[in-house]
């Protein structure tokens, strides 16, 4: 156990040194970028481009402007935009995190909840109307794009019914902090909870009734019922437990993305500065810096996600010790 850990770390630090690499002779060192002529502006002279190249260590070669943008993200965590020139980009990154974190969170806990009962029921009822009248729900819900849902829900809850007794407890869009008001913190995100988990309370869904039916055909499974289990004790106890494995190897990719800037349709939707919101602004207007920021840190909770997801297999399935 304690060497699949050691291995999976091991790899996590690596894969995030590649990323890393990968992203900065993407906007460093393809032929034709060149930050210090973005900072200095349009129509800047040689000699304003030279000063700017001077001044952030650009005229440096590659491998030492590298490791000092790493020592600055990681270690002094100084780096600073060169849009908004003496602006620290890793403490806002930092002020960013908590709402993506407390939106993709919420989210996680309704869609995974809901998707386990309906998952459930339409195995448990398959091939009869209640199977069918599910599974027709989950698709619609996965058909119907995020930023739609969400702008028809501002539209109701925020316009047309906002004055009404059904919602005028809807406070105006935005993040209200969770230490400031906790009940306020939870009325701002409801909304934009239910609007991110319905694609993947349908995902999720179908994805664990294809395997709760997959599973209902192993020979435990027949076991078990001979032991004079009843179905819904089989479904439960057995096929149930089997079949999150599943789901869990899903939620893991799913979740390490949208904490890592995947919710950006969301926020964007409900005003909310988390970190994808963050990462659209830096690519509008190029700045390096943030961009090199926010896609570290996505590419940590990407990773982290999946080593946590390979952790618990190990812990609970010996067999996945032995092909790691």
């Amino acid at each position: 156990m304690i060497g699949t850990i050691f291995r999976r770390l091991v790899h996590m630090v690596a894969v995030l040194f590649g990323i890393s690499v990968l992203v900065f002779l993407i906007f460093f060192a393809t032929p034709g970028a060149n930050p210090a002529a973005r900072i200095a502006g349009k129509n800047a002279s040689p000699q304003t481009i030279a000063r700017v190249e001077q001044q952030f260590g650009l005229n440096r070669p590659l491998p030492v402007q590298y490791g000092l943008m790493m020592k600055k993200i990681f270690i002094t965590r100084n780096l600073t935009s060169y849009v908004n020139l003496g602006e620290k980009v890793v403490p806002q990154v930092f002020r960013a995190a908590p709402v993506t974190l407390s939106l993709v969170g919420g989210a996680a806990v309704i869609w995974i909840l809901f998707a386990v009962v309906i998952g459930a029921a339409a195995a448990a009822f398959r091939n009869t109307w209640i199977d069918r009248l599910l599974m027709v729900l989950s698709l619609i819900g996965i058909s119907m794009p995020v930023f739609w849902v969400g702008t028809v829900a501002n539209l109701f809850t925020q316009g047309i019914w906002h004055h009404t007794l059904l919602f005028s407890w809807v406070p105006p869009l935005g993040y209200i902090d969770f230490s400031k008001s906790p009940f306020g913190w939870f009325k701002a995100l409801i909304i934009p909870w239910i609007t991110l988990a319905i694609l993947y309370i349908g995902l999720y869904a179908r994805v664990l009734r294809a395997a709760l039916i997959e599973t209902m055909q192993e020979d435990f499974i027949r076991t078990a019922r001979a032991k004079g289990l009843t179905g819904r004790q089989v479904l439960l106890r057995h096929a149930l437990r089997c079949s999150l494995v599943s789901v869990v190897t899903l939620f893991g990719l799913d979740f390490g993305v949208l904490v890592g800037g995947g919710a950006l349709l969301t926020e964007v939707v409900f005003g909310l500065q988390g970190v994808g919101y963050l990462t659209y602004q830096a690519l509008e207007t190029l700045d390096l810096p943030m961009i090199m920021a926010t896609v570290i840190y996505a590419s940590v909770f990407v990773v982290v996600s999946n080593a946590v997801v390979d952790i618990v297999y190990a812990a609970f399935d010996p067999r996945m010790r032995l092909r790691r």
